[in-house]
C-alpha cells in the first residue's frame, strides 16, 4: 500500500494538535510492529546514536518509575540527560524530557516537520514520534539518553537504537494480542532489547528461561535480582547490596521513596554498571526527590480546587484522592497491597472510579482488588479501544461472583461523571481511588487544569 501524504501533511507553521491528528491518521495501522521502515529512515537521518551513552528500559510494569529514578540520579551527578517515555497522561509534550524539562509545542512541531520532510516511508504514530524524540535528543548534545520501551521490546520502535545498558523491570501478562499469552513468549519479546556483550539488569525475580537463554546467546553480562543483587527493608529505611566491577557494594540506610522499592532497587542495580562517578550522597538525594505522576499518587489539597468546584464541596471537606495508572494484573496486585496497608493503618473506606480499555485483562485487574475496595464506579472510556462502564460492570460482577464477594457497583458515562458521583457519595475521612488506565487518570487530571 502506498500513501501520498505530502499533499495533506501539516507544516512547520501548523499547531501541535494538527500534527498529532495527522500522525494518528496518516498510517494504515495504529500499531505496526517491525523495525525495517523506521530503522531505514533513522539511518538516513543519522539518528541511531542519539547520545554517547544510551539506556533502554523494558518490562511489563515499573518502566516509567525506573527511568525516572535513573534520570534523577544522572541529573544530580551533573550529566545532560534526555528521556523518552510513553504514553502521556495529558499532553504529548510529556513524552520527551531534556534536562528534566518538557519541550514547547513549537520545538515538537519543528522536529515533526523535519522528519516529515526527510522520511522515505509511511510510519505509525509511535514510529514517527520516536524518530522525532531521537532528533530532539541529537540536537541537544546530551551525555545520556534513557529510552522507555513502548510495547514489548524486540519489535518496538525504540529498539532501532543499540543501547549500552538494557534494563528489564518485570515480566507479566499484558498486550497478549502482540506479545503472546504466556511469560516465556513475553520474556523473549522483551529480551529483544539485549545487545551482544553488553550488560543487562533484570529486576524480575522469576526470570523465564527464554530470557536467560537469549542473554547467554548474546554473551550479555546478566545482573539478576536475588542472584547478583538484592534489597532488604526494615521499619526506618532499606538497603541494597550487589557488586560493582567484582567488588561487593552495600548501600545502607536508604530513604524510602515515592516509587515502588523494587523499581528503585532495579535502578540502583543499573547504576553499578554506568561509566559515571555517582556517589552514595547523590543516590540518597535522588531517592528523596524522585516522584512520577500517577503512581499511587495522593493528590495534594492545593490541586483539588477544580474538583471542589465540580462537586460543590469545600476542599477541606473532600475525601482523600489517590490516582494510579496500573492497568494489568501485575500492577493491580501491587495496588491491592498498597491499599491493604492503607486500610490496615487508617481503616478508611475506599471508593474506586475505574475505567479499563477493552483490550486489557479487566478481570485479571479487578480480581485482586475486590477484597480492598468498598464501592465501585465503573466509567466509560472513549476512543476505538474504549469500554463502556456497563461492560466493565458486568465483568466486575462476574469476577466478584467467582470469589463469592458482594459488590456495590454504579456506572457512569465518563470519568468526569464517575469522579463527581464518587466524591459526592464518599465521606471526607475516606478515600476515592481513580485507576485502571492512563486514559482514566489522564481524564481526571484534565479536570484540574
Amino acid at each position: 500500500m502506498t500513501h501520498n501524504l505530502k499533499a495533506t501533511s501539516p507544516t512547520a507553521q501548523s499547531s501541535l494538535s494538527e500534527w498529532l491528528y495527522y500522525l494518528e491518521n496518516s498510517h494504515f495501522k495504529a500499531i505496526d510492529l517491525g523495525l525495517e521502515r523506521i530503522k531505514k529512515v533513522a539511518d538516513e537521518l543519522d539518528l541511531l546514536q542519539p547520545a554517547p551513552y544510551v539506556i533502554t528500559v523494558g518490562g511489563t510494569n515499573g518502566k516509567g518509575t525506573t527511568c525516572r529514578l535513573l534520570e534523577t540520579i544522572l541529573l544530580n551527578a551533573g550529566l545532560k540527560v534526555g528521556v523518552y517515555s510513553s504514553p502521556h497522561l495529558i499532553h504529548y509534550n510529556e513524552r520527551v524530557r531534556i534536562q528534566n524539562q518538557e519541550l514547547s509545542d513549537e520545538q515538537h512541531v519543528r522536529s515533526f516537520a523535519f522528519i516529515e520532510a526527510h522520511k522515505s516511508q509511511s510510519m505509525s504514530y509511535f514510529e514517527f514520534s520516536t524518530l522525532s524524540a531521537l532528533h530532539l535528543f541529537k540536537q541537544a548534545n546530551l551525555d545520556v539518553v534513557i529510552l522507555e520501551v513502548g510495547l514489548g521490546g524486540r519489535l518496538d520502535a525504540t529498539n532501532i537504537v543499540d543501547s549500552d545498558l538494557a534494563v528489564i523491570t518485570s515480566i507479566d501478562i499484558d498486550h497478549v494480542d502482540f506479545l503472546g499469552d504466556n511469560r516465556e513468549q513475553i520474556a523473549f519479546e522483551k529480551a529483544g532489547i539485549f545487545r551482544a556483550n553488553k550488560p543487562t539488569i533484570i529486576g524480575e525475580p522469576d526470570v523465564p528461561n527464554s530470557m536467560t537463554d537469549h542473554a547467554k546467546q548474546l554473551n550479555c553480562a546478566l545482573f539478576c535480582r536475588n542472584q547478583d543483587w538484592l534489597f532488604s527493608v526494615n521499619a526506618q529505611n532499606w538497603a541494597w547490596q550487589g557488586n560493582k566491577n567484582g567488588q561487593k557494594v552495600r548501600l545502607e540506610n536508604l530513604p524510602f521513596c515515592q516509587i515502588p522499592l523494587a523499581n528503585a532497587a532495579t535502578a540502583l542495580a543499573a547504576v553499578q554498571y554506568l561509566p559515571f562517578n555517582i556517589s552514595v550522597e547523590i543516590i540518597q538525594k535522588s531517592l528523596k526527590e524522585v516522584e512520577l505522576v500517577g503512581r499511587f499518587q495522593r493528590i495534594k489539597a492545593e490541586n483539588l480546587t477544580a474538583l471542589s468546584q465540580l462537586t460543590q464541596i469545600a476542599v477541606d471537606d473532600l475525601p482523600a484522592v489517590i490516582i494510579d495508572v496500573g492497568h494489568n494484573p501485575h500492577a493491580a496486585r501491587y495496588l491491592a497491597e498498597k491499599l491493604h496497608d492503607l486500610k490496615s493503618e487508617t481503616h478508611q473506606k475506599i471508593t474506586a472510579v475505574c475505567g479499563i480499555l477493552q483490550d486489557k485483562d479487566a478481570q485479571g485487574v479487578l480480581a485482586p482488588l475486590l477484597s480492598v475496595i468498598d464501592n465501585w464506579y465503573c466509567v466509560s472510556l472513549t476512543g476505538y479501544r474504549g469500554q463502556t462502564g456497563e461492560s466493565l460492570a458486568e465483568k466486575l460482577k462476574h469476577t466478584a461472583q467467582q470469589q463469592g464477594i458482594d459488590v456495590n457497583i454504579q456506572t457512569e458515562t465518563s470519568v468526569k461523571a464517575g469522579v463527581k458521583s464518587a466524591v459526592q457519595n464518599t465521606d471526607k475521612n475516606d478515600v476515592v481511588l481513580i485507576f485502571g488506565s492512563f486514559h482514566t487518570v489522564g481524564e481526571f487530571l484534565q479536570l484540574s487544569e
